[in-house]
């Protein structure tokens, strides 16, 4: 199973700590070892390590504020898609949509099974489930459902099921 980032960020975090110790200790050798160097030297090595300590401080500001991260907003949003639809979504374009946040492109895929189920291109079955599918993804995207699409997710119970202990996260920016 994929951690996610989890891993990815405590071996981050475990770094960045390693870096601060290394350039404290640093610094600390610097100062004991101070009479043994030249005053070029000894400025030069200072404000070198400083100026290290000073890039690692931005990179945690950053970190902290949320700026810069693991996983950048996309991959965020992917992994967080990918999390909450593993075992919720069974076809491969309304993984894509929703993922992508394309609601209108879902209308027009429900739109198109809709035509399809008219003109008996395919199951019954099959096109339930995708249209079920998509109108939870719709929900979950925010979008308003209607009266009758709303009965439909109720009627067929077992695809709204499918998605009960399926947790949706939003990622900012």
């Amino acid at each position: 199973m994929n951690s996610f980032g989890k891993v990815e960020t405590e071996k981050l975090k475990h770094n960045l700590e390693c870096q601060l110790d290394r350039l404290v200790e640093q610094l600390q050798d610097l100062e004991n070892c101070r009479d043994e160097l030249d005053s070029e030297e000894y400025n030069e090595t200072k404000e070198d390590t400083m100026e290290q300590l000073k890039e690692l401080n931005d990179s945690l500001t950053k970190l902290v504020k949320g700026d810069i991260s693991l996983i950048s907003t996309l991959g965020a949003m992917q992994l967080a898609t990918q999390a909450a639809i593993s075992q919720a979504f069974k076809t491969p374009e309304v993984i894509r949509l929703f993922g992508r946040r394309e609601p209108k492109q879902l209308r027009d895929k429900l739109f198109d099974l809709e035509q399809d189920l008219k003109l008996n291109k395919s199951t019954t079955e099959a096109i339930d489930r995708q249209k079920g599918e998509i109108l939870i993804a719709l929900r979950q995207l925010g979008e308003q459902l209607s009266t009758e699409e709303l009965q439909f997710l109720e009627k067929h119970n077992d695809i709204s099921t499918a998605f009960k202990n399926v947790e949706f996260i939003e990622v900012k920016e």
